[in-house]
């Protein structure tokens, strides 16, 4: 008897022990934002594409403050692609653009909050990025990608039980990378260093922020600016499918960008523009 009495006793407590753990996951979990839904950048009136500081045309017009050196390059950038060049954006040929270009905002994205891990699905030349929140220090050797890799911290600020701000810093970069499609370059040394704050409005919750500081060895400064996205609050919206390499004529061959007409023929992308180099094929026969 004395021993149904423990055996009882043992699980009734076994059973509130799971039931305090379950409510424990679902409190701690409570205090993450609901960031769910789509986000997309909001609509600016520009004579240009989009940019990086959405409020001002893209290239020259960003203001950037570069050093002579890459403002050099910025505006040969912009010469190349009046002659039908790519200038300094080679994401043009269905290569990823990594940040911080990946967080313009061309397409809805999404954000998936967990505890140890934000992601951030972009769908577009970028598949999507991850921001590690479990507490982890910074690897002694990083694997360089284009998107860098990201360590935040959620801070809660207004005290009210529940995160609001995400802090983000971002390195570990290969290249080539590129502001906007005009070329605005980064430093070729791939050491930029994002610092972000990723926030909901609290005047107006259907705008979040995402405020990136740059720090790179192409400015002379760091230049901060404040991306904004707008909010689709329909949890079953359609989210578009895209990919560069549909309907993209651009062929790239050696350093030579050249255009694939619409009967499938190459074309020069340049006034007097050079044939690739043919050794290895044959004549056409006639």
């Amino acid at each position: 008897m004395l021993n149904k009495v423990v055996t009882a006793v043992v699980a009734v407590a076994l059973a509130a022990a799971l039931m305090m753990t379950d409510g424990d996951a679902r409190a701690a979990d409570a205090q993450y934002p609901d960031w769910r839904g789509q986000w997309i950048r909001i609509p600016v009136r520009l004579p240009t594409q989009p940019s990086h500081d959405q409020t001002k045309p893209w290239g020259k017009g960003q203001e950037a403050p570069l050093t002579p050196e890459y403002q050099a390059i910025l505006e040969a950038s912009i010469a190349d692609q009046a002659q039908g060049g790519l200038g300094n954006f080679p994401t043009t040929t269905g290569r990823a653009a990594g940040m911080p270009h990946m967080m313009m905002g061309f397409i809805p994205m999404e954000f998936v909050v967990t505890p140890d891990t934000t992601y951030i699905l972009i769908g577009m030349y970028d598949h999507f990025r991850r921001i590690f929140t479990d507490g982890r220090e910074w690897p002694k050797e990083i694997e360089q990608t284009l998107a860098g890799y990201s360590i935040g911290k959620w801070i809660d600020e207004d005290g009210d039980g529940t995160y609001d701000v995400l802090e983000v810093e971002t390195h570990g970069f290969k290249g080539p990378r590129a502001y906007d499609e005009v070329g605005l370059p980064l430093h070729f040394d791939n050491q930029s260093v994002f610092k972000e704050r990723i926030y909901r409005d609290k005047a107006d919750p259907t705008i979040l922020h995402d405020v990136i500081t740059t720090i790179d060895n192409a400015l002379t400064r760091p230049w901060t600016v404040d991306k904004k996205y707008v909010h689709n609050p329909n949890l079953r919206a359609n989210w578009p499918e895209y990919y560069l390499g549909d309907l993209n004529a651009q062929i790239m061959i050696g350093k030579e960008n050249y255009f694939l007409s619409w009967d499938g023929l190459l074309m020069p992308a340049k006034k007097d523009q050079a044939p690739p180099d043919l050794r290895y094929f044959k004549p056409a026969q006639k």
